[in-house]
């Protein structure tokens, strides 16, 4: 989308400069690699700590052939050990899958080897089809996702070692002993991920590009009414999540663009496990009129376009969410163009 006038819903005077994290997801190329996918993934985060993004957070997805992050601690451990300043972290552990005391080992673990710089987000959602996610959990029964609130309690409990004394619990303590603690972060797009981050006390990371952005600024101010002061954060903080491809000039943003609107499509067909296609493929493709009322009707939001028009855009949307934080997904087939995007919004936003 091109450079649009918002109406802005909260002001803030912090907007210059901006503070950027990667929200990496590790996009495989059709005719690659998951191992080429995850070497590009580390090269990004060594490039955009040289560039200056504070953060570097890598996502989890399952059963998707199109994305190869699927287990962020592991690929967590390998980015911190390639940088030495970037916070690295999850964008998010999808916790209703797992045990809240191993999800508090792995992340004690990755503390203590890179201590100071981890982040761990936290997420409810699947990260794929219901099979998958009862293949998560076979031949156990997948937990409850009511039990999500109960489960963010017992995590912050076990990092912190602060479990009530009447908690079954009480007595475990997760490994290894750690001085410090990953920051925790709750992630979201809808009203619940909101109320349970203000709640606890926790940061909140709206992703705006994942469908309901129009939203977006109404869910973030709820959070900020709502929040209640928690050990480790006295203030509301926000971090907002956008899709972005950012180019020389417009045109060539479009034509890098032009594989993600296949990849939406073939997604929600179930049809991505070979790969992002290439921009050349996604030119040939004659949209359908059906493909033309998804892509118009399915809530995903992207930026794109030049520095001058992604970085307007962008300061807008921080403007509209009154927030500095912003986290950019930035997908495509060519890889150099991928970093080229990422180098071309720091040139523009960090200083």
């Amino acid at each position: 989308m091109r450079a649009r006038t918002f109406e802005i819903l909260y002001r803030s005077d912090v907007l210059n400069p901006l503070t950027l994290t990667v929200v990496e997801q590790s996009p495989v190329r059709k005719g690659g690699t998951g191992a080429d996918a995850l070497q590009e993934t580390i090269e990004l985060a060594v490039a955009c700590e040289s560039m200056g993004y504070e953060r570097f957070w890598v996502a989890e997805h399952h059963n998707i052939g199109g994305i190869a992050s699927t287990s962020p601690e592991i690929l967590i451990g390998q980015i911190g050990a390639a940088t030495s300043r970037i916070r690295v972290g999850s964008g998010g552990v999808m916790l209703p899958h797992y045990s809240a005391f191993k999800v508090a080992e792995n992340f004690r673990m990755l503390e203590t080897l890179f201590p100071g710089r981890v982040d761990l987000g936290l997420g409810r959602a699947p990260g794929g089809d219901q099979r998958t996610m009862l293949a998560m959990s076979y031949p156990s029964s997948p937990i409850d996702v009511r039990a999500y609130p109960e489960q963010i309690e017992d995590l912050i409990g076990f990092l912190g070692d602060s479990l009530p004394a009447d908690h079954p619990f009480s007595a475990l303590r997760a490994g290894p002993p750690t001085e410090g603690a990953p920051e925790v972060w709750l992630l979201g797009s809808g009203v619940d991920s909101a109320r349970l981050a203000a709640a606890r006390g926790l940061p909140f990371s709206f992703a705006h590009f994942f469908g309901n952005a129009a939203q977006g600024p109404s869910i973030v101010e709820l959070y900020r009414r709502e929040f209640r002061p928690s050990p480790t954060l006295a203030e509301p903080l926000t971090h907002i999540a956008v899709q972005v491809l950012c180019a020389e000039s417009a045109e060539e943003a479009d034509w890098h663009a032009a594989s993600l609107k296949i990849g939406r499509i073939q997604m929600a067909r179930g049809e991505e496990r070979s790969g992002i296609v290439s921009p050349a493929e996604a030119a040939d493709h004659v949209f359908t009129p059906e493909e033309e009322h998804f892509l118009a009707n399915s809530g995903m939001r992207a930026t794109t376009g030049s520095p001058d028009e992604v970085s307007d855009e962008l300061r807008q949307i921080a403007e509209l969410y009154g927030t500095d934080l912003l986290g950019i997904v930035t997908i495509c087939y060519d890889f150099k163009a991928r970093l080229r995007s990422y180098e071309l919004i720091a040139e523009k936003l960090i200083q």
